[in-house]
């Protein structure tokens, strides 16, 4: 370490994974104790010395004053935006609250918005960002294993529709991803295992030994512990830069990232975005029905099909629908919240299916008969409640 640049804080506990997208590059640093340090690293990367913090009222309870304390000691004029918990807050409402606020306070274009809290404030975060004077700076400081490893990096950003999920946003990329690993401390169990699920994710699409390693340390992860938690982390992270790398704005490839996410945007659709099912949580189900599908359509065995399910069943994730929310689920339904997914080409409905574990691939062309039974054998023919 240079005697020019003293910095007593020990590095080997982090990872860095660099996002490269050319001038639009950043890196995700993975670590513990990542909120206390923002203002420091990330004042190199701003032209100004203005920021907002917005965050929800259950982050703001554990992390919001360390946020603040590190940006003012690193020189900047900051200030809070809290908005309620919850799904319920990432709609176009709580948007237009978000932009006049911040407009009202005299923001400039160096002015930076920071996204303290999980996949909701992210979202809508680097949305009003993106729009806000035709575009200001943000970062990302994702509080959950959740956006930690999917949402927070690649610059996807957004709120829903009634129609359906994320249907309303923007590609913008953040400057920075602080991924504190220590503030999964504070996260429930359930939500830790619904960002569990987007782990999973990375092996299921081409990383079958990842898989197998998850197989081997899912309690670790699950129980808190940090070099599980730290790996895991920065494992996924450098397999979503890989993918965004190559195809930023999801013309290709990056649709592999949306494995078992046609079947979860319209579970939690149905849902009625109330918290009864996470995003996690319905995409971990997600999955499961879509390796179902892919067994169906004699792509890959029924054994990996079981073996997916069986992993979700054992770290407490939906491996069947009887873990999902106790409402009427109706293939019927389910299908028409399908045709409006955002990866709708040509009316055709886009599906991420499998020839086994850690062999994804792109579809246009599943059978709506074939998709309807594996449906109607999920949830009963013609549609049936699912019990507790």
């Amino acid at each position: 370490m240079s005697t020019a640049d003293p910095d007593p804080r020990p590095e080997r506990d982090r990872e860095t994974v660099r996002v490269e997208l050319g001038p639009r590059s950043y890196d995700v640093v993975v670590g513990a104790g990542l909120v206390g340090e923002a203002g420091r690293l990330m004042a190199p990367l701003l032209a100004g010395r203005s920021a907002v913090v917005i965050t929800d009222r259950v982050v703001a309870g554990h992390y919001l004053d360390a946020a603040l304390n590190s940006l003012r000691e690193a020189g900047f004029l900051c200030s809070q935006l809290v908005v309620d918990a919850g799904e319920q807050s990432k709609d176009l409402a709580t948007l237009g609250g978000v932009l006049e606020n911040i407009l009202g306070r005299g923001i400039e274009r160096s002015t930076a918005l920071v996204a303290l809290g999980g996949g909701v404030v992210g979202d809508l975060t680097g949305f009003a960002a993106s729009i806000l004077l035709r575009g200001i700076p943000f970062v990302q400081i994702p509080t959950t294993l959740l956006a930690q490893v999917d949402s927070g990096v690649g610059g996807k950003t957004g709120v829903n529709s009634t129609l359906g999920k994320n249907l309303i946003g923007t590609f913008y990329q953040p400057r920075l991803v602080l991924a504190d690993v220590a503030t999964l401390d504070t996260l429930p169990l359930r939500e830790r295992r619904a960002g569990y699920a987007e782990v999973v994710k990375y092996g299921l699409i081409d990383d079958p030994a990842f898989f197998a390693w998850l197989e081997r340390n899912d309690a670790a992860l699950l129980d808190g512990d940090p070099d599980a938690l730290r790996t895991a982390v920065a494992h996924s992270c450098r397999a979503k830069a890989r993918i965004v790398a190559d195809d930023e704005r999801e013309s290709g490839n990056r649709a592999l990232l949306n494995l078992g996410h046609t079947f979860a945007h319209a579970l939690e659709a149905e849902a009625g975005y109330d918290g009864s099912l996470l995003h996690g949580e319905a995409v971990a189900y997600g999955m499961v029905l879509a390796h179902r599908l892919s067994a169906a359509l004699g792509l890959c065995s029924e054994g990996d099909a079981a073996r997916v399910a069986a992993h979700f069943r054992a770290v407490g994730l939906p491996g069947e629908a009887d873990a999902l929310p106790a409402i009427r689920w109706n293939s019927a339904a389910l299908i028409e919240r399908m045709k409006h997914d955002k990866k709708v080409r040509d009316g055709r409905m886009t599906f991420v299916l499998t020839r086994g574990i850690g062999r994804a691939f792109l579809s246009r062309d599943v059978p709506l008969d074939a998709l309807r039974t594996v449906l109607d054998q999920a949830f009963g023919e013609g549609g049936l409640s699912a019990p507790r």
